[in-house]
């Protein structure tokens, strides 16, 4: 026995080196894990900002037919209705076709009168043509349509809008295409985030100016172009707002989706105004009063804190930080059945909260009209798009 304890004894490894050889290949899995969330997180964001390619034909095909066919000139009709206040106004910017068209379609077709409700919708000069085209040939019952285009707006330029100088700053063109800046891989998930190319459109700011744009109106509805409309909508016109400007679902739980998720601060501009366990809240769908807006100068509070983040220190890119900045203490809470979001992201969502929300949200990067969209949402989207359009066939776009 003795003997044999001995041989064992010579075959064993000193406990010293076998511990440092567990540690050794403990870190290299860690640093397998890491290396693969990070490529897990690029591919993910690659994924979100790449136009399938049927997205990228139906726009195409629509625009080329508008030139063709020589649209042009040609009107929408209920011109009449596009600046009466007494009306249902909503406001929805995007250069997505598709997703405009659903927005619309579930709107009105919930609408219990649809010919009081009017649709502005503003795109860019590439969309613009096949975002008319496509209303032009399949106009909403009743409904009144306005495309318009936003580099048209003249007024909107670098030496009023603080934004759209800083994005056309050497600094922020660095921050994007600077070939040796960190922006694959070895990024981090928040870097690859704040890169999207969103950021630097116009139509993702565009909400900041919502009474330039519509000088007549007095209360707006502004949609996004991820969301679909579930219930009729008219009811949110006549919510008191209590001499608020904003009235939008507010998002934070516990200690979630507060102010000091979005805003850095540790930076006393920010740390000295604004109250970190504030309550932050959604855009996407949001009832504004436009009146208020004018007497409150509320562009004006815009501008003066976009200026004051022109090196980014305040806050990241985008439109949400800025808006809760924008529209602290003048946001009035709406009841959370007006909107839900989350699914873009959060296949864990209450089933019914879904089925009863006015509004449901894809926000997130897993977008219906996506591969990647959670597939247990995709009907909720897919049953208001016309998939037996001329136009969806050709471009092989179906359910």
């Amino acid at each position: 026995m003795g003997h044999t304890l001995s041989i064992a004894k010579d075959q064993l490894y000193d406990c010293a080196t076998m511990a440092r050889k567990l540690r050794a290949m403990l870190q290299t899995a860690e640093e397998k894990v890491i290396a693969q969330k990070k490529k897990s997180t690029f591919l993910t964001q690659v994924a979100a900002k790449t136009v399938p390619r049927q997205l990228h034909c139906l726009p195409l095909q629509l625009a080329t037919d508008y030139f063709l066919e020589g649209h042009e000139n040609k009107e929408l009709p209920n011109k009449e209705k596009l600046e009466d206040p007494s009306l249902y106004h909503y406001a929805l910017f995007s250069d997505n076709v598709l997703a405009t068209s659903v927005v619309v379609n579930s709107a009105v077709l919930h609408a219990k009168e649809p010919e009081k409700h009017v649709f502005h919708i503003v795109t860019d000069k590439l969309n613009f043509a096949a975002m008319k085209m496509w209303f032009i040939l399949n106009p909403p019952a009743d409904a009144t349509i306005q495309i318009e285009n936003v580099d048209e707006f003249k007024w909107l330029n670098s030496s009023y809008c603080s934004v759209l100088r800083q994005l056309e700053s050497a600094r922020i063109k660095e921050y994007y295409f600077r070939a040796n800046h960190p922006s694959s891989l070895s990024a981090g998930s928040d870097n690859l985030k704040y890169r999207n190319p969103k950021y630097l459109s116009m139509l993702n700011h565009l909400r900041f100016y919502l009474p330039e744009v519509y000088p007549k109106l007095e209360k707006i509805l502004f949609l996004d172009d991820d969301i679909v409309v579930q219930k009729d909508l008219t009811p949110l016109w006549s919510v008191d707002l209590r001499g608020m400007v904003n009235g939008a679902v507010e998002t934070c739980k516990e200690s979630f989706h507060r102010f000091d998720k979005y805003l850095n601060f540790s930076n006393p501009k920010i740390s000295k105004n604004f109250d970190p366990n504030a309550c932050g809240w959604a855009f996407g769908m949001n009832i504004f009063d436009l009146k208020e807006w004018r007497k409150r100068d509320i562009t004006g509070i815009y501008h003066h804190w976009q200026d004051l983040n022109e090196d980014r220190t305040l806050w990241k890119l985008g439109s949400l930080p800025p808006g809760l900045i924008t529209f602290y203490n003048l946001t009035y809470p709406l009841d959370r059945s007006w909107h839900v979001l989350g699914l873009g992201y959060d296949p864990a969502l209450n089933q019914t909260e879904i089925e009863n929300a006015a509004v449901i949200h894809y926000n997130g990067n897993n977008k219906p009209w996506l591969d990647l969209a959670v597939s247990k949402y995709k009907l909720y989207w897919s049953k208001f798009v016309q998939f037996d359009n001329p136009y969806m066939r050709l471009c092989n776009i179906i359910q």
